[in-house]
Order: structure tokens, then C-alpha cells, then sequence
């Protein structure tokens, strides 16, 4: 537990990123008097000087004078790639940390940023609010319902066309795919457990340097229930047929979630499932941290289950290397 003597009253909150996810924050954070966000950081000079004039917070030149700031957490939404760093330095220089995820495209730097936050008694939470989201909670809700789960299946296939050249499109600063999708997987171990075995098959086209086009990941888990589960993951301009399903069979009947459409399938028929909504999901997460760091309430993921979905990841990754299954 986070000792609450060790922040401001209100918490002050530096940024570090003026993207959707940073816009989000702020937006939260402007509306809540538990916390003041005081500096923020960009890739841009000025759209970070026009980000910070509409959350009246002032505009910081690099990362490493933001963290040395007098801040009690540091929000981090900037690309994958520099996760990892990033929330080193704010450790280092003695912040509460909270990380979009990935918390690092390296697991082992990962770990050890786990490390360094529990030997400086700070937060270090990694934002992953899917699990707060309706789909994840109906899941988790009606998954008794089927008796023990055998077979689960998650697809987000996306087309988008023409490909943007940002850097979700770049294999270094997006990442392996489930790596910097890492959410994908985390879904499945939240609800499922340990994985005993992973096979991975992962396709990129259109090259240019290290911006692609389109890219396809398919995944098959072997967990240490049993159960067997596909994760398949596509975005781009080749992915024509749009896709958002999670899919769970079991000795008793069958969840189907189709975007925001679920349903119970057993022998007395089909029953429909209400899903909540996926938005304000940040707002909650933000929510949360604060009333962690003031009261000590509970977090809704810990850094090690992050961590564990992280590491399913990466195995996944050697897998489209080797074209071996790897076991965990």
C-alpha cells in the first residue's frame, strides 16, 4: 500500500504525451480537486505548448526536467517504445507511476521496472482498462454459467485504408503486435490462468523500412486447465473483413459477445447478455489511482499480472521466430 503521507494535497501530476489516451487524463484530471496537473510533455514544441494552455499547465521542454519536477505521479501515453524508459526516470527520480500499457516492450526490463518501484515504495500501475470494460465484466459474470470452459476464442481484426504512417504502424515503436497489443492476451490469463504453451504465426505487409501496412497475428494458447484458445489480431489495409468477437465454449453452454452484442447458448436455448458501455473507462482507471494513493483502496490489476500477460507475449514473439511452440 501506498503511503498517503508521501503526496500533495492536491496530487500533482505531470504528463507525458499530448495523444488521445493524454487528452483523456487531462480531461479527467481537470474535473476531479484531488489532483492538479501541473506540467506536460511532448513530441511536438507546439502542439505541447497548445495541449498545456488548455489544461493551464505548463508546457516542459524534455522528459528529464519534467520528472525532476516537484510531483507526486507522472501519467505516461506515449509510445510504446519509450514506456519503458520513461517510466525508469520517473522512478528513479522518487514518482507514483502510472503507465499506458505496455509497461515495456523488453519483459525483462519490465520486471525490473516492478523491482525498482516496490525498493522506492512507489506505484507503478499499468492502465489496463479493458478489464474494466463491459465485455470483460459480462464475461467474467456469465462464465459459471457454462460450466468448466474448454475452447475461447478472441478476434479484433480492423481495416483501415489508406494505412496511416504513425507509429502504431512501426514495428519498432509499436512492437510485436501482442506485445504492444498486449490486452489481447491479458483478457485470456485474467480469466483463464496460467498458460502452459504457445504457438504463434505473425505476417506483415507492405515495408516501408519499418512502417507496414497491414500486419496478422494468430495465436494459439494451451493453458494449464486444458483449455485451448486462439487469439487473432489484424489491422491494415489487406484486413478486409472487420471483426470484434470473443467466443467461450464449455461443458454446459457457450458465451458469444459479437461487438456489443452477447448471448448464452445451452441446451434451454439462447438468453441474451447486456454488455456495458466501453466508455468512461479511463476516467475510471484515473478514478482509482487517485483513491489509491489518498485512501490505499485497491487497484483492479496489479503491475505482476501485467507483467504475466507481457511474458505470454514475448513467448508468442519467439514462437513467430523459431516456428516452434513454446512453453512457459
Amino acid at each position: 500500500m501506498v503511503n498517503s503521507l508521501e503526496i500533495n494535497n492536491p496530487i500533482r501530476v505531470g504528463l507525458i504525451g499530448t495523444g488521445y489516451a493524454a487528452k483523456l487524463r487531462a480531461d479527467v484530471l481537470q474535473q476531479d480537486a484531488r489532483a492538479k496537473l501541473v506540467a506536460v510533455v511532448g513530441h511536438n514544441t507546439d502542439k505541447t505548448a497548445e495541449f498545456a494552455q488548455k489544461y493551464a499547465a505548463e508546457a516542459i521542454a524534455s522528459v528529464e526536467e519534467l520528472v525532476s519536477l516537484e510531483l507526486d505521479l507522472v501519467i505516461v501515453a506515449t509510445i510504446n517504445s519509450e514506456h519503458g524508459a520513461v517510466c525508469r526516470q520517473a522512478l528513479q527520480h522518487g514518482k507514483h507511476v502510472v503507465v499506458e500499457y505496455p509497461l515495456s516492450l523488453d519483459v525483462y526490463e519490465a520486471e525490473e521496472l516492478i523491482n525498482l518501484a516496490s525498493r522506492q515504495n512507489k506505484l507503478l500501475h499499468v492502465e489496463h482498462i479493458e478489464l474494466l470494460g463491459g465485455l470483460h465484466q459480462a464475461l467474467k459474470q456469465n462464465l459459471p454459467a457454462i460450466g468448466n470452459p474448454s475452447y475461447a476464442r478472441y478476434s479484433t481484426l480492423n481495416h483501415q485504408s489508406p494505412a496511416p504512417q504513425r507509429w502504431t504502424y512501426n514495428k519498432t515503436l509499436f512492437g510485436f503486435p501482442l506485445s504492444g497489443a498486449v490486452s489481447r492476451l491479458h483478457r485470456l490469463t485474467d480469466l483463464f490462468g496460467s498458460v502452459a504453451t504457445i504457438s504463434c504465426q505473425n505476417r506483415y505487409w507492405g515495408m516501408e523500412g519499418e512502417f507496414y501496412k497491414a500486419c496478422l497475428c494468430t495465436t494459439q494458447l494451451k493453458f494449464t486447465s486444458g483449455l485451448i484458445a486462439e487469439v487473432i489480431y489484424g489491422k491494415g489495409e489487406t484486413i478486409w473483413l472487420e471483426e470484434r468477437k470473443f467466443t467461450v465454449d464449455g461443458e454446459k453452454g457457450g458465451l458469444s459477445f459479437d461487438k456489443e452484442n452477447g448471448k448464452l447458448i445451452n441446451a434451454e436455448g439462447t438468453k441474451p447478455i447486456e454488455v456495458g458501455t466501453r466508455r468512461g473507462l479511463f476516467a475510471k482507471d484515473t478514478d482509482m489511482v487517485l483513491s489509491h494513493l489518498i485512501n490505499g483502496t485497491q487497484l483492479y490489476v496489479s503491475a505482476t499480472a501485467s507483467l504475466y500477460a507481457l511474458k505470454v507475449a514475448d513467448a508468442a514473439r519467439r514462437s513467430t521466430q523459431t516456428g516452434q511452440t513454446v512453453a512457459l
